[in-house]
């Protein structure tokens, strides 16, 4: 998606295929009453997997996010260094990046709110990741009566 001259937006897609992957992998570690192996990251149900896939790669510089939330809550982004077209279900807590994004809207808001800094340095990786991955992976954490339905999100560059 092509915004102002210059800019990229590109928007966080739900990925519901590894999302339904990474449930399937906790309900059948339940089910054979194993246990995940050492550091595995597995998908609590507010939990779901986005993607954004780059249009571009090079030269992209870091803006702003673009979220929209449709009632009050939070949601959290954090984004995870596995390559090209992962398979997620064997997700590792060391893969998930630092800082997370995290957004919410107050009751009566219009407004979304941030951490500025840990939102800036966040999208700043996301360009840098760019360089390299054709995907990006994310796992979004919904809270506070916030779900999937209730937000758009886009990640918006300088090209």
């Amino acid at each position: 998606m092509a915004g102002e001259a210059g800019m990229l937006e590109l928007p966080l897609t739900r990925d519901d295929q590894l999302t339904r992957c990474m449930r399937l992998r906790f309900q059948s570690l339940q089910e054979k009453n194993t246990r995940p192996q050492d550091g595995e990251k597995l998908l609590h149900p507010n939990e779901h997997v986005y993607r954004v896939d780059f249009t571009r790669q090079r030269d992209l510089r870091f803006l702003r996010w673009n979220i929209h939330l449709e009632r009050p809550g939070k949601v959290t982004v954090t984004g995870t260094s596995q390559h090209w077209t992962p398979d997620l279900t064997n997700l590792m807590n060391r893969q998930l990046l630092e800082p997370a994004g995290i957004f919410w809207k107050q009751p009566g808001a219009k407004e979304v709110g941030c951490n500025e800094a840990d939102a800036q340095e966040f999208g700043e990786r996301v360009a840098e990741s760019a360089q390299i991955r054709k995907v990006m992976y994310f796992l979004l954490a919904f809270a506070d009566g916030l779900e999937p339905a209730h937000l758009r999100a886009s990640v918006v560059f300088k090209a």
